[in-house]
């Protein structure tokens, strides 16, 4: 049976034996926070296991390496829907130990698309019309630079509002530790945090 027949079938047994039950919330964070971790798989139950979030405390969006490519795409508009819209408060940055976004290669990336299928004219043409695969598809060295790098992204933006904390972790997908690499209540002058917020 093919994977999506699968998860049909599945999925008509979680519907009609009511399993949904236990997962039902609001679309609101309870906790008030959007965090932006990667698509990394060993993430998924992991991440707000380690960081005790249940279902409906947070908003999470995650991209390959947490990473914000672009000021204006997907990723920071997700962000700032969450904060303008569904009432996020801070955000946090989660990066991992062992990421795929590592040292990625342009070229070995290419190659790859080019077994797969993609035309070298396509590539070209991707070239001649101004797009910089090489920087696009670029990889990081440290974690620990690549969240920074996001959190200023972030932080920085010209539609985040004042006094919205940015904060940046970083995770050990084999055992869940976290370590802090930026707290954003630091920069934040005129506003003491909340200190009982992610306790509630």
């Amino acid at each position: 049976m093919k994977l999506l027949n699968q998860i049909l079938e599945h999925n008509q047994t979680f519907v009609e034996t009511e399993k949904y039950k236990e997962f039902q919330t609001s679309k609101f964070p309870d906790k008030k926070m959007a965090i932006l971790t990667c698509m990394d798989t060993r993430l998924v139950e992991l991440l707000p296991q380690a960081m005790n979030f249940r279902n409906g405390d947070v908003k999470i969006v995650k991209s390959a390496g947490a990473v914000v490519a672009h000021p204006f795409g997907g990723i920071m508009r997700s962000l700032l829907v969450a904060v303008y819209e569904l009432g996020a408060d801070e955000i946090c940055v989660v990066g991992h130990h062992d990421c795929g976004m590592s040292k990625l290669n342009a070229a070995s990336f290419l190659e790859k698309a080019e077994s797969r299928g993609v035309s070298a004219e396509k590539i070209d043409m991707l070239r001649y019309s101004g797009v910089h695969l090489e920087e696009w598809l670029k990889g990081f060295d440290k974690v620990e630079d690549s969240v920074k790098h996001s959190v200023d992204v972030i932080k920085n933006h010209p539609l985040l509002p004042d006094g919205v904390p940015v904060h940046g972790l970083v995770i050990d997908p084999a055992t869940g530790k976290l370590d802090e690499v930026i707290n954003g209540y630091a920069s934040l002058s005129s506003q003491e945090p909340d200190q009982n917020r992610l306790d509630a």
